[in-house]
């Protein structure tokens, strides 16, 4: 009960002056739910309207790949530094401390190992990724694929229908296979695809024409790290990306795999972030590693 002792008459109602019409900072996401906004809040920073995922998935299909060995040492460590972190439901219960306190981006797919045909995926139960108290739930695309192409769009459009029930988010991540081409065209397509299914997050590749890629889809787009560069490479990856309209990045193996991932990390958030060159992100680099 309120307390009824000191009760005061609303009386500042700001008559005749408009109702402020607030936007929203992510992209494509003005109309939806305080929840979803909420979530979407915790991954995409309202200052810049930028976010740095940390992915450590890949170890659902690769093992204990250089640089995921021992999650508890080398990932651990690097969490703070990240806006939002991505990973599999058995590492986030087995070695991501309770207390980081950072969105979580939850790898909700999974089926096939690098033993095998890679894409033929199933979706976990929407119930643990409400128990886990995830952010987002992160489904994979094998757009050109034709023997799961089908499945795994059905696998994003299932699981943005059981997502929005309680307003998580859906990132659809596009995947690249031995048949699809690289460039804007495919990335373009499949990007869109991911959209039009109803993802409030695309996770795709930069490439030539990265521009169209972005302006043609109507959701936040974050580019993937892909295979370990130079980390002045890495960090033009970055730069480019944000300049042309990608709304952060979410790299694993050119920050894990960094001859210093503290101070990779650190240095891709304050490009992504603060609009450091890549030549100025690279000495932030060098000098937080000596």
């Amino acid at each position: 009960m309120a307390d009824l002792d000191d009760l005061r008459e609303g009386n500042n109602f700001g008559l005749g002056v408009a109702t402020q019409q607030q936007g929203f900072h992510v992209k494509g996401a003005a109309n939806l739910s305080w929840g979803m906004k909420d979530r979407l809040s915790r991954i995409f920073n309202p200052a810049t309207g930028k976010a740095v995922m940390l992915a450590f998935d890949h170890g659902f299909i690769m093992g204990p790949t250089s640089g995921l060995e021992r999650i508890d040492l080398t990932i651990v460590p690097l969490i703070e530094y990240a806006d939002c972190i991505m990973c599999t439901r058995g590492i986030l219960q087995s070695a991501v401390p309770t207390d980081v306190n950072k969105p979580i981006c939850l790898r909700s797919d999974a089926g096939t190992s690098i033993l095998t045909e890679l894409n033929d995926n199933v979706v976990i139960d929407i119930d643990d990724a409400i128990r886990m108290n995830v952010s987002a739930m992160a489904v994979m695309l094998a757009v050109g694929d034709p023997a799961f192409e089908a499945k795994t769009i059905a696998n994003l459009y299932a699981t943005v229908d059981k997502a929005s029930r309680y307003n998580i988010p859906v990132m659809g991540i596009t995947a690249v296979g031995k048949q699809m081409a690289r460039d804007a065209r495919y990335f373009g397509l499949a990007s869109r695809i991911c959209a039009e299914n109803g993802a409030n997050i695309v996770k795709t590749y930069y490439c030539d024409g990265f521009k169209k890629v972005v302006a043609a889809c109507p959701v936040p787009v974050v580019i993937a790290g892909g295979k370990k560069l130079p980390e002045k490479e890495a960090l033009e990856l970055c730069y480019n990306a944000i300049n042309e309209g990608a709304a952060g990045v979410d790299m694993g193996r050119n920050v894990f795999q960094s001859e210093n991932p503290v101070a990779m990390i650190q240095a891709v958030h304050a490009v992504v972030h603060k609009g450091l060159t890549p030549d100025q992100g690279f000495e932030l680099f060098q000098d937080l590693s000596k």
